[in-house]
C-alpha cells in the first residue's frame, strides 16, 4: 500500500457511504445494514478460528470467511453496477457446507431435543456466531423485497447457520461438554 493511502476518506462524515458502482446512500440502508451484519458474522468466525486448534477446520472457516467475503461484496454492489468482475457464490459453495454438515452428523449423537446453547467457550461462540448468521440471512431477505439478491447467498446463509450449529455440537461431543436439553419449566 502506498504511503499516502489513509483509512479515513471523510466521505462518510455525513452518514452517507458509496456502493460497489459509486452510488451513495445512508449508512443505516438496508443494503449496508446487510454486509455490514456479514461483516459481523466474518469476525466473530475468524474469532473462532483463532480459538480452536485443529487445522482442517481452520482451513474450513478460513474458507467460510472467503465466501462471506464474496458475498458481502455482492450485497455492497450497486444493483445498476455491472458486478461481472467480482466473484460470486456458487451452489458447489453449499454443496460444500452439506457436505461437511453431513460428516459432522455423522460423529455425534442423534439430536431428539432442543438444546441449550453453552457449555464450553467454543461451543457457546459457535452458538453465537449461528444467531449472527440469522440475523444477517433475515436482514438480507428484507433487502431482498426491494433490491433482488442473489438467491445463492440466501441459501448460503441459511445453510451456514446450520453449519455452525453442528459445528457447536461436534465441539461439544469432541470437549466431552454434555448438550443441556431444554425442559421447560412450567
Amino acid at each position: 500500500m502506498s504511503q499516502d493511502w489513509k483509512i479515513y476518506t471523510k466521505t462518510g462524515d455525513k452518514g452517507e457511504t458509496s456502493l460497489i458502482g459509486g452510488t451513495r446512500v445512508a449508512k443505516d440502508h438496508d443494503r449496508i445494514e446487510a454486509y455490514g451484519t456479514l461483516d459481523e458474522l466474518n469476525s466473530y468466525i475468524g474469532l473462532i478460528r483463532d480459538l480452536v486448534s485443529d487445522e482442517e477446520l481452520c482451513s474450513k472457516l478460513t474458507l467460510i470467511q472467503d465466501r462471506l467475503f464474496i458475498a458481502e461484496s455482492e450485497l455492497a454492489t450497486d444493483p445498476e453496477y455491472n458486478a461481472r468482475t467480482l466473484p460470486q457464490l456458487s451452489e458447489e459453495d453449499i454443496a460444500v457446507l452439506e457436505r461437511d454438515i453431513d460428516a459432522m452428523n455423522v460423529t455425534i449423537p442423534e439430536l431428539n431435543s432442543f438444546i441449550l446453547p453453552g457449555g464450553h467457550p467454543y461451543v457457546s461462540h459457535c452458538h453465537i456466531a449461528r444467531c449472527i448468521c440469522r440475523r444477517a440471512e433475515r436482514i438480507t431477505i428484507r433487502l431482498n423485497r426491494n433490491y433482488p439478491v442473489d438467491p445463492v447467498v440466501m441459501r448460503y446463509l441459511n445453510r451456514l447457520s446450520d453449519y455452525l450449529f453442528v459445528l457447536a455440537r461436534k465441539l461439544s461431543y469432541e470437549l466431552g461438554v454434555p448438550e443441556i436439553k431444554w425442559i421447560p419449566k412450567v
